[in-house]
């Protein structure tokens, strides 16, 4: 492996003979990082910690340090990143804690922007979008294909549907439907479809328009939820993309976003 000669790379810890490590990095005793993964430099990896391949960590991201929970006692716990991720400048992404099953994970091919912050037992899905100071409270939920832009925060516990989109600056503090577009820097709101980021994965044009059905009923009819989805089920078809919005309602614990 190449490692810098000023490097800190503990002993104990596992490295793939085809992994770099920069300059100034500091690499703990618990990590593992496998094949083709490269620390460019000052990178900080502690804690309980597995990279898979072909990540990139851009200068000054830490990941695996403990979290900013009060509630933290220094129990075990793990971060999981997964392959082809690129983290930039001044990430931070912590392990979890013992209330969020102790781990935090980060799957594949995810682009997270600099400064951005993964809290305490997260779940970020694949080919997701965190960008610039996006902020991510403790136990949040990122399915994939999902954009949260730049200096948006997430309140504790929200879950961000798939292929949804939040606009800069919005404030969080409810679930986000998924294949959504919500944007609200005092409350956000949901205003349609993510329709140009659908389009981009080639959803049909039938399935588009189906959801944009959906949301002007549950968001605008003045209904309440039951009698929202009732009347989607009247008015439109069933499709893969409203099985899965009905699903990630009825396992919603605080709200959506309307």
């Amino acid at each position: 492996m190449a490692v810098h000669p000023s490097a800190i790379v503990d002993s104990a810890a596992t490295i793939h003979e085809s992994a770099e490590i920069g300059p100034y990095c500091v690499v703990g005793p618990e990590v593992e990082i496998s094949r083709g993964t490269r620390l460019m430099a000052h990178v900080y990896v502690d804690g309980l910690t597995t990279i898979g391949e072909g990540n990139c960590f851009f200068p000054y991201s830490t990941v695996g340090v403990a979290p900013q929970d009060l509630k933290y006692r220094g129990e075990s716990a793990r971060t999981l990143i997964g392959d082809r991720n690129q983290i930039r400048e001044f990430c931070t992404i912590h392990r979890g804690t013992d209330g969020g099953g102790r781990l935090t994970t980060i799957a594949d091919d995810n682009l997270l922007q600099a400064y951005a912050h993964v809290a305490h037992d997260c779940r970020v899905g694949s080919r997701c979008l965190l960008a610039h100071s996006a902020t991510l409270g403790g136990h949040v939920t990122v399915e994939d294909h999902a954009a949260v832009g730049a200096h948006c925060g997430v309140h504790q516990f929200c879950r961000i549907g798939a292929h949804s989109y939040i606009g800069g600056f919005s404030v969080i503090t409810r679930d986000v439907l998924p294949y959504s577009l919500v944007v609200g820097e005092r409350e956000a709101r949901t205003f349609g479809v993510n329709k140009i980021g659908l389009e981009r994965r080639g959803f049909p044009k039938e399935e588009i328009q189906a959801l944009h059905k959906t949301f002007r009923i549950l968001t605008k009819s003045g209904l309440n939820t039951d009698q929202a989805l009732a009347r989607i089920a009247e008015e439109v078809s069933d499709f893969p993309g409203l099985i899965e919005i009905r699903k990630f309602i009825e396992g919603s614990e605080r709200g959506f976003v309307k």
